[in-house]
């Protein structure tokens, strides 16, 4: 039997689907995914499967709970429906944050949801800059874990001078390190204390930033409270520009209006969440293409060659 691979794409972000289609020079697979009055949703696959290498294309971004349950849904259905083997490509992996006990009597989702997907019959999962790279440890199918960094790292070097690279917080200092790096520049750290969910501050730099091009970097930007008190104390110490760099723009809440009013004079993300209107709201916001990236490394899979290329 030919080892036919076909893609398939929930309501998540169905551009970045069209643009691995394109990538891979082949139609996105016919399926209708949609909610019933009541809100439960509704997956029917419209052509056949059976036998097939299938990749399912959903970030689970906001709304997490609806997106998380349209991959789930489609999964069973493909499996239901004979699919050799199902593979979950997950450019944004909701619930990420939430991968170990911070206080007692809660969950650890980020392992629930991996064992979710388990369950329905993903055989595999394909995904980029995890908030945690442990998460991969969740699941007992292969997991390819991919990095922005490559597309990140030359939109840098083709953008600024004098830069020095800045992690928001402790806990990103090894992969700010890897970049300043690869890109022969100075580090700093933001030593912050958080309040709240959602809400830090930001305290002082470590780190000599002045008259440099600060470059604040993180895997995601959520309500943005973070960047832009990092930015604001990097402006203080000195720093001639302050410009941001994240993989998931997650953006909710206030984050527009807190970026509209900040320094930060440009914000740079993947689409790996779509951003739609987002962009015409805050013209900082600078978006890079991983559709290419995530379209090779499901031509990899399927071809059962190594992945480990794409990986910094």
């Amino acid at each position: 039997m030919p080892n036919i691979m076909k893609v398939f794409s929930g309501n998540a972000n169905p551009e970045i689907a069209g643009e691995i289609c394109r990538y891979l020079d082949m139609p996105l697979g016919s399926a209708e995914v949609k909610q019933f009055s009541d809100g439960e949703v509704s997956v029917e696959i419209g052509e056949n499967v059976r036998g097939t290498d299938v990749f399912v294309i959903q970030p689970t971004c906001t709304p997490v709970n609806d997106h998380l349950m349209e991959l789930l849904i489609m999964v069973d259905a493909l499996r239901r429906a004979s699919a050799r083997r199902i593979t979950a490509v997950m450019p944004y992996y909701g619930y990420a944050r939430q991968d170990r006990k911070v206080r007692p009597r809660v969950p650890i989702t980020a392992k629930a949801v991996a064992e979710m997907l388990m369950a329905v019959g993903t055989r595999r999962v394909l995904c980029m800059d995890l908030h945690a790279g442990q998460i991969q440890g969740f699941f007992n199918i292969p997991v390819d874990h991919l990095y922005a960094a490559p597309i990140m790292l030359k939109y840098i070097r083709d953008s600024f001078e004098n830069v020095v690279m800045v992690s928001p917080d402790a806990g990103g200092v090894e992969r700010t390190r890897a970049f300043a790096k690869r890109l022969n520049c100075g580090l700093a750290i933001i030593d912050k204390r958080r309040e709240r969910a959602n809400e830090c501050e930001a305290m002082h730099v470590i780190g000599n930033v002045e008259g440099k091009t600060a470059i604040l970097l993180d895997d995601m930007v959520d309500t943005a409270g973070t960047l832009c008190g990092a930015a604001t104390k990097l402006k203080e110490n000195g720093a001639s520009e302050v410009h941001a760099c994240c993989s998931h723009a997650v953006l909710s809440g206030p984050a527009i209006d807190r970026l509209n009013d900040s320094c930060i004079k440009s914000l740079v993300v993947t689409n790996s969440i779509p951003l739609r209107d987002k962009t015409d709201k805050c013209s900082k916001i600078t978006v890079l293409s991983v559709g290419e990236l995530l379209g090779e490394a499901i031509r990899r899979i399927h071809a059962e060659d190594s992945v480990s290329y794409l990986f910094v």
